[in-house]
């Protein structure tokens, strides 16, 4: 996973470590927090050889890392999620959560972070829970935080937030190691850029030294020509169209047809209702109203095995939460989509699955070891492979890709707008739903904006610009 790699944190700056999906940025991090042991080499904090036997040894050191994958108690306050391990005592030597809540508070109101410490951490979104997750780092006082991918799912306003405590931070003289794929991130706040590839270390220089070009060659070890396909084929006939679709005090009225071969973008801000429209669309939250035709005939649209069985198929944006099996295999869960095609009499046809799972990693281009491997083991980009396997393996006519690229590497994403063009230019009809600008305009045929539940407009490729779908995206009708 690694090999002979270096790397060197000052205080009172920010690292950003770049690389495509399984570069070893992660593994990096997990040995440097205690997660990992390594098989070499060593560790300096402060100019000593420190060794880590646990996360915990690692914090009582003064090493925070934030992962990208959220790790904190749903039913649980947002105090007790903090201070979990090191509750507060009373004299009685109970827990005192009046203490606790004080403190928290305390902790909010320094960081900017507008929450209440009583409040449920189930009742919070993909945001607020990261900003949960960036004060319980800071509460440990760390000289070091590790932040993996943590704009990866909070908004515009939200990354302002957050570049503004990291500016904070590095004032304090915390050194802070920030992984990313979104290079205006890294020129953004970054001091160093280090890059990895295939488990080696590339080199590292100062962020204002370079441009887009060079980091994205120092990156994948090529030049990427060209990030998004040319896409000039024409659409095909009328495969779906959705009336007046609407989920009570979620959205409502949102009407469009998609074709065979089209690419619909959905844009929009986070609780514009975007991903809410695409369950409704694959049965996972019916309709309260509204009518869905496939080919011309009305469907309902009850649950997903009947929409998958009608063609339908659906990757969600939070691939830990709703997608992965994580104690399972690469096979076991490539395999769940079509398992019961491949059953009959009791037994499972595995050799037949197997040689299907084998082409479609081939196909995808997903790094793993083995089929056996513990696909919790691949690197963020690879399971998102994984899982977008499953469903090519369904052979879906309409395919809804809910953030496909959210935490992939810049050489990984040509792959998937690779693929995700090439389907289409197989008549396959794609939802794309993105909070990336640049991929909604680049990649679809229409971009249809959502504000707040309600469908703002639809705009065609020529006329679709940032600014147009900013507008709209913000609750202003099309002029």
């Amino acid at each position: 996973a690694l090999d002979n790699v270096q790397l060197r944190v000052r205080p009172g700056s920010v690292l950003a470590l770049m690389g495509e999906n399984g570069a070893g940025k992660s593994t990096l991090m997990k040995i440097i927090a205690g997660i990992y042991q390594p098989d070499s080499g060593e560790i300096r904090l402060r100019g000593e050889p420190v060794v880590f036997q646990s996360p915990l040894a690692a914090l009582q050191s003064g090493i925070a890392m934030i992962h990208q994958e959220l790790n904190l108690m749903p039913h649980m306050s947002i105090a007790e999620n903090i201070w979990i391990g090191r509750e507060q005592l009373n004299g009685l030597h109970m827990v005192d959560h009046r203490a606790m809540h004080r403190c928290t508070a305390e902790l909010l109101e320094r960081l900017r972070i507008n929450l209440d410490p009583e409040e449920m951490v189930g009742n919070l979104s993909i945001a607020e829970r990261q900003m949960v997750e960036i004060a319980k780092a800071v509460s440990y006082d760390s000289d070091v935080l590790i932040m993996d991918e943590p704009t990866s799912a909070i908004t515009e306003t939200e990354v302002a937030h957050l570049f503004s405590i990291i500016a904070d931070l590095r004032a304090q003289g915390k050194g802070i190691i920030y992984i990313t794929h979104k290079m205006n991130e890294v020129f953004a706040i970054a001091d160093e850029v280090a890059v990895f590839r295939d488990g080696a270390y590339i080199g590292l220089q100062r962020a204002d030294s370079m441009n887009g070009d060079s980091l994205i060659s120092m990156m994948v070890g090529r030049e990427l020509t060209q990030l998004f396909p040319e896409r000039d084929q024409p659409v095909g006939k009328l495969l779906l169209s959705v009336r007046d679709l609407s989920l009570n005090g979620v959205f409502e009225g949102v009407s469009f047809d998609l074709h065979a071969g089209e690419v619909l973008g959905i844009a929009g801000l986070m609780g514009s209702g975007r991903t809410n429209v695409a369950e409704t669309i694959f049965g996972i939250t019916p309709s309260t109203r509204g009518e869905i035709l496939l080919d011309g005939t009305p469907i309902r649209v009850s649950d997903p095995h009947f929409a998958i069985e009608k063609g339908f198929a659906l990757l969600t944006e939070d691939r830990k939460l709703s997608g992965l099996f994580p104690c399972l295999s690469v096979l076991e869960n490539m395999e769940m989509a079509v398992l019961p095609h491949y059953a009959g009499n009791g037994f499972v046809h595995q050799k037949a699955l197997r040689v299907l799972c084998e082409d479609m990693c081939k196909k995808l281009r997903v790094k793993t070891p083995s089929l056996e491997q513990c696909i919790d083991t691949l690197s963020g980009g690879n399971q998102q492979k994984a899982l977008l396997a499953r469903w090519l393996m369904t052979n879906p006519r309409v395919l809804i890709l809910d953030e496909p690229t959210r935490g992939i590497d810049v050489g990984a994403k040509a792959e998937i707008y690779r693929l995700i063009s090439l389907l289409a230019s197989e008549g396959m009809a794609v939802i794309m739903i993105s909070s990336e600008l640049p991929e909604v305009l680049g990649m679809s045929d229409r971009v249809m904006v959502m504000h707040e539940g309600e469908m703002m407009g639809t705009l065609d490729r020529a006329e679709a610009t940032q600014e147009r779908v900013m507008h709209l995206a913000s609750g202003n009708p099309v002029h």
